[in-house]
């Protein structure tokens, strides 16, 4: 057996030093594990199942999402024939598109190539005949571009989502998504998930609009919106909102006159815009709407030109911390529906994490025994190599912040076996290589040498069906796949370099040293 390079002692001290420190914060009370920035503190997440929690499915309206699109054609088209000063006879829209009926004296060849350059390739143009003397011009959506907006509003609701759910102060949060227009929420150790179901759940979307004075518009230009107190009064406003929500940049709930209320500041843009509003409508009602509903109605006094301003209303301390959370947070470009929750609470959580523990402990003693009475000395090794294995596994998952779920305990015990069987496989060839190797230094280098190919095949073949797991997988199969996948690392790095490492400074020098010629035992001794 040859002697073991300084490198490869370096590394797998480095590797041990790692495995125990980040080990460490779990069996020592964060509260007195002071690393500091130095040294890891970072703690296992425990998943759902493991330590209670709320479980939301969320569903992205995409009907609405589509239909906003279809308005904004229509606008579109609408600016187009007034600048054109051609005449449409109708314009209807449908749920991927709008048919503009046409008369004949509008060139339908332009007509369609302006049309194509000024919305894109987004958007199909196709020209049938009408009635007498009129043509209909079809604008439709294609189903790459539909797929494409659902999938780009389904990945900035996630985002929304996750800012909603962090500014809770709720910790290790998982939100994935799950098929084409559904987010799941995970939320370990939430005590309150009816407001977290609430916050998350709001579109939130503000706007502000100038109230129409004269109660008198088209059904183009107005449109009527309750109160959002439920008190029956609503208000005549003007569609086009004078600003929305996207330009704001922050918000916080405060007080004045004893009153809890909520202040808002905008960006450069917004403030330009806002300011130049209130300057040009003095005296002039500013309704200010949120999901489609008029929190307030306030009377502009005078132009409001720094930028900010504040929302008044029948608000509690709770409920304008949470109006503050959603305005900074954004708006959800669709309203999300809640299609299933569940609660897990924290006895059953805790019975879960006791049963896996007992589980785990109970195999791991039953192969800790079994390897040191059928291999004796190598047996204890390889006990060793198993536990250092369950250490650098829990560090690996704690500096990553992998949630542990029960699944993933069955990873762990997964691991076990995988990490056993491959020094099963050593062990029994350096059992052959003894009747016929000169020494046990030979018989150890050949039996590890032999029993290498065979524990990277084995080992990568699983690893591979992991990582096809965590490609197609999701929940519970993500949770098991990437426990077993780090598992099967770690094993590998125990079986192969520490456990050999371990059987050479546990034996003899005499034994180990062998003459170049000797690492084989002669063909005669081995037929």
């Amino acid at each position: 057996m040859q002697p073991v390079p300084l490198w490869r002692k370096a590394f797998i001290g480095l590797v041990l030093a790692f495995g125990f420190l980040g080990a460490m914060p779990n069996v020592i009370d964060s509260q007195n594990w002071s690393g500091g920035d130095v040294l890891p503190a970072k703690r296992l997440s425990l998943g759902l199942d493991l330590r209670g929690g709320a479980y939301i499915l969320l569903e992205m309206q995409t009907a609405g999402l589509i239909a906003e699109r279809v308005d904004g054609v229509v606008g579109s088209i609408r600016s187009m024939l007034r600048e054109q000063k051609w005449r449409a006879q109708s314009i209807t829209k449908n749920s991927t598109g709008v048919a503009i009926e046409v008369t004949e004296t509008v060139p339908l060849e332009r007509f369609g190539n302006l049309l194509q350059q000024e919305l894109g390739q987004d958007v199909e143009v196709i020209t049938t005949q009408g009635g007498t003397n009129s043509a209909v011009v079809q604008v439709q959506y294609t189903d790459t571009a539909i797929d494409e907006i659902i999938s780009n509003a389904l990945n900035l609701a996630i985002e929304t989502v996750r800012r909603r759910i962090d500014e809770t102060g709720t910790t290790e949060p998982v939100i994935q998504q799950q098929g084409t227009t559904r987010i799941a929420v995970q939320m370990p150790g939430v005590t309150n998930p009816a407001r977290i179901r609430e916050l998350i759940g709001a579109t939130a979307k503000l706007t502000f609009h100038l109230v129409n004075p004269s109660a008198i518009g088209t059904a183009s230009d107005t449109i009527r919106l309750p109160d959002a107190d439920q008190s029956g009064q609503s208000y005549n406003l003007y569609r086009t909102a004078i600003i929305s929500g996207e330009n704001l940049q922050d918000a916080s709930a405060t007080f004045e006159e004893g009153q809890p209320i909520v202040s808002f500041r905008f960006d450069t843009e917004g403030a330009r815009k806002f300011g130049q509003a209130t300057t040009d409508n003095v005296g002039q009602l500013l309704a200010i709407v949120l999901d489609d509903e008029v929190i307030s109605a306030p009377r502009i006094q005078s132009p409001i030109l720094g930028g900010s301003g504040i929302i008044t209303g029948n608000f509690t301390v709770d409920s304008a911390d949470d109006l503050a959370l959603l305005l900074r947070s954004g708006a959800l470009p669709a309203p999300m529906e809640i299609i299933e929750e569940r609660t897990v609470g924290p006895t059953l959580g805790s019975d879960s994490v006791q049963a896996g523990l007992a589980a785990s402990i109970a195999a791991l003693i039953v192969v800790l025994v079994f390897m040191s009475v059928w291999y004796g000395r190598f047996g204890i090794i390889a006990s060793i190599g198993l536990i250092v294995n369950i250490i650098l596994l829990i560090a690996l998952l704690s500096s990553l912040q992998a949630t542990l779920t029960l699944p993933g305990i069955a990873g762990i015990v997964l691991t076990m076996g995988m990490a056993v069987d491959a020094n099963v496989l050593v062990f029994e060839r350096i059992r052959e290589e003894r009747t016929s190797a000169r020494n046990l230094g030979i018989a150890i280098h050949n039996g590890f040498e032999r029993a290498f190919t065979t524990i990277m095949d084995a080992n990568l073949t699983t690893l591979f069906a992991t990582i096809i797991l965590l490609a197609a997988g999701s929940g519970p199969i993500r949770g098991f796949a990437i426990t077993l996948s780090f598992g099967i690392i770690c094993s590998l790095f125990t079986t192969l370099m520490l456990t050999r490492f371990l059987l050479g400074a546990t034996t003899p020098k005499r034994i180990l040293q062998a003459k170049p010629g000797q690492v084989h035992p002669p063909q005669q001794a081995s037929a």
